[in-house]
């Protein structure tokens, strides 16, 4: 039975999918689990009956939006409790290779496909932008509750040039705060990582001058302290006095982990928060293939390490009724599961870029 939180939510979730009908996509659900979607090309519409999918969709992949997918998963079952939805969070880049390999139905990374490594897949995919959120720069030193750091300071950090707290260039960025001699211990990703792609490509694009490391999902950190998957980098933070690396925000709060406020392209010092993941999805451009970026984005509000994310399918599938259960969770995840994403720290995505997905969502067949 649905819990009166759930209950809520749903509700909410289906005002905000009745809310898109004006902008040429909507979503109305009832009782029985039935959605009817219409694609924002203005193309025919597509009744998606959740509650007559059944079998099981597995996917793997980025542990920066575990959070959501676990989240969407659950509120899921109460529409289509027949369909058996799975999620590994083995990062991005193992949830790639495992979609190449066909050991999964469906793909979550942070991070793009490589040309180099599309011959590796079985067939051509769609990329469908989810949710996106800050990555936080959270650090453990005790005594200093708040931190601010420009992207060329935290560049140095993370190329290990800056080595101490109290480091002239940390200093300028605080004025008036007192900082330690202690050592920085930089904690980083073990594994393929688009939350790692997305740090680095930000450090390339916000500080070229003082960060030059090729970016990617893995970066040859000069030194550092490696955990697995955005939790183990928080276990390591969290453990280490002196320590500071990139986290989700929703494993940094979990963790209870304090962020720096990072400057923006616009000199603001701003908070990682869902409004400022929100503003620097505003403008984003959206490509073709659906695929953007909002790192370093423009704006006096814009969080700069906002990160998007994307569900990965094979374009054919391969199996009807497979083809279908995924047609059914991706809407999902593009209409009603959208209100949740604020409840575990992710921004929903703008209602443009719902639309774009929403009418991609007939281009997965069996």
């Amino acid at each position: 039975m649905r819990s009166p939180k759930r209950r809520l939510v749903w509700l909410v979730a289906l005002l905000a999918a009745v809310g898109l009908v004006a902008g040429a996509c909507g979503s109305d659900s009832n009782d029985s689990g039935t959605s009817t979607t219409k694609p924002a090309s203005g193309g025919a519409t597509s009744n998606v009956d959740f509650a007559a999918l059944s079998g099981t969709i597995n996917g793997s992949g980025a542990t920066f939006p575990k959070a959501f997918y676990e989240e969407a998963i659950g509120a899921f079952q109460d529409v289509a409790s027949k369909l058996t939805v799975t999620y590994n969070g083995v990062g991005s880049g193992q949830g790639k290779k495992d979609l190449a390999a066909g050991t999964s139905d469906w793909a979550g990374s942070d991070s793009l496909v490589k040309d180099d490594e599309k011959a590796s897949f079985k067939g051509p995919f769609l990329y469908f932008p989810t949710v996106a959120a800050p990555i936080t720069v959270s650090y453990n030193l005790s005594g200093v509750s708040e931190l601010q750091l420009s992207p060329e300071t935290l560049a140095k950090v993370f190329m290990g040039t800056v080595t101490t707290w109290n480091d002239p260039a940390i200093a300028a960025d605080n004025p008036g705060t007192t900082l330690p001699s202690t050592a920085i211990t930089v904690a980083v990703r073990s594994d393929g990582s688009g939350t790692t792609s997305n740090f680095s490509k930000y450090l390339k694009a916000a500080a070229p001058d003082a960060f030059t490391l090729e970016a990617g999902d893995t970066v040859a950190w000069p030194k550092s302290s490696a955990g697995k998957g955005n939790a183990g980098v928080a276990q390591i933070i969290k453990d280490t006095p002196g320590a500071i690396g990139y986290v989700d925000l929703s494993d940094a709060k979990a963790s209870g982990l304090t962020f720096a406020s990072i400057k923006n392209k616009d000199g603001k010092f701003v908070q990682p928060t869902i409004e400022g993941a929100t503003a620097a999805l505003a403008n984003v451009e959206v490509k073709d293939d659906l695929t953007y970026s909002a790192l370093n984005a423009s704006g006096a509000e814009a969080y700069p390490i906002t990160a998007g994310t994307y569900v990965l399918v094979y374009q054919n599938v391969g199996d009807a009724t497979k083809a279908q259960n995924l047609q059914g969770w991706v809407t999902y995840l593009l209409t009603d599961a959208q209100a949740l994403a604020p409840d575990v720290d992710f921004a929903p995505l703008p209602a443009s870029i719902q639309e774009k997905a929403l009418a991609q969502v007939a281009k997965i067949q069996g």
